[in-house]
């Protein structure tokens, strides 16, 4: 099996080269932007293109109010700190997450509550949240506590895991009950669409990244999206050193974050965005070619849950248990083709491993198993 895949993307991708796990693409009018950009010399954070970018990704979101910012990290960070999340609070995510998410919480000396993921979605289990506020929670005028800790439950972060929306409508229902601002992790779905609205827009904050591997990128950057718009202007402000408007004072009234993306950023990401529709049809017809072949070898290729558009950012595949995993990994990786494994569940990282936690059964599972594959839109 792993000869006839090794086979497959040679063939398919038409090269004998090392092939990437993902790269991005410039085919548009990423030159021409950024010759602009330099040419006008705003080349920091202030320029049309940041305006400009803000403004897509409001099309994009449909959301009400965009703050760059310079990457996904630092959003959830400022996210956080929206939403009231305050020192020795608590904030549930899931387990099973790329290790921004958790270190978002910790820097705002928040305490993560580790939960377990769906295995349609790879995403934060609404279910596990539920029964672990069902045991744990206590409703207070003020929110929801921790029994076990006697600490604030201050929000609550889903992450899009490869671009796979979570079932928002039934988490929204869960932390609504229990007065749980949810904060949502779209790093990896931009495009994405839950019940045909865009991820990023269902939380009182989105956060999305468009790194260098993302299937948008700005070279390094991100976005906070909300369609609050008090909460947009004061992310704005406090990623811009909580600099206080004047003709040529600094006055600093409160602790900011130098976090605002750079023009020249910017200027690439606008034209990125300019081709999101293009990147997310090739991201399907790749999907496509990989479900038809690797469902014809009895492998399971990971594809959208029902009511929900993909982006298909990273494309996975699950194999039976780690030894076959293991396998598939050394071949593959040992002829040029570049996978990798799923994230380390977050309690296992040292930093992180005293944090409260469910049975992560699910998370147990889908770590032993899932793998990503090459997913360039180019391919």
């Amino acid at each position: 099996m792993n000869k006839e895949s090794i086979t497959f993307f040679r063939d398919k991708f038409n090269t004998n080269e090392f092939i990437p796990l993902h790269v991005p693409t410039f085919s548009g009018n990423e030159k021409k932007y950024l010759n602009e950009c330099i040419d006008s010399t705003f080349v920091s954070s202030v320029g049309p293109f940041v305006d400009e970018f803000e403004d897509l990704m409001n099309q994009i979101t449909k959301t009400k109010k965009t703050t760059a910012v310079v990457n996904g990290t630092a959003g959830l960070q400022v996210a956080l700190r929206l939403v009231g999340v305050k020192k020795n609070d608590e904030v549930i995510t899931q387990a099973l997450t790329f290790v921004a998410t958790a270190n978002a919480i910790a820097y705002n000396n928040a305490h993560p509550i580790f939960l377990d993921v769906d295995l349609d979605t790879m995403g934060l289990s609404p279910n596990a949240v539920d029964d672990f506020l069902e045991e744990y929670g206590e409703l207070r005028e003020d929110g929801c506590y921790n029994k076990k800790t006697g600490r604030k439950i201050a929000a609550c972060i889903p992450m899009h895991t490869f671009g796979f929306p979570v079932h928002l409508d039934e988490l929204l229902i869960v932390c609504n009950r229990w007065k749980i601002p949810l904060v949502e992790d779209a790093a990896e779905s931009l495009g994405s669409e839950y019940k045909g609205k865009p991820t990023g827009s269902f939380g009182e904050i989105g956060v999305f990244s468009f790194n260098g591997n993302k299937i948008v990128t700005s070279g390094g950057g991100g976005a906070i999206t909300t369609n609050n718009i008090k909460l947009g202007e004061r992310a704005k402000f406090l990623t811009t050193t909580a600099k206080q408007p004047h003709p040529f004072e600094y006055i600093h009234n409160e602790l900011g974050y130098n976090f605002r993306m750079p023009n020249l950023n910017a200027a690439l990401a606008c034209a990125q965005l300019e081709q999101l529709d293009l990147y997310l049809n090739k991201k399907r017809s790749l999907a496509n070619r990989y479900e038809k072949f690797f469902s014809s070898k009895g492998i399971k290729f990971r594809t959208e849950t029902k009511n929900t558009k993909a982006n298909y950012w990273l494309m996975c595949i699950e194999l039976e248990n780690s030894k076959e995993r293991d396998l598939f990994l050394e071949s593959t990786n040992s002829n040029n083709v570049m996978t990798r494994p799923i994230w380390k569940s977050m309690d296992f990282l040292p930093m992180y491993k005293n944090c409260q936690k469910d049975e992560l059964l699910n998370t147990r599972f889908l770590e032993a198993r899932i793998v990503n594959i090459p997913s360039s839109v180019i391919l």
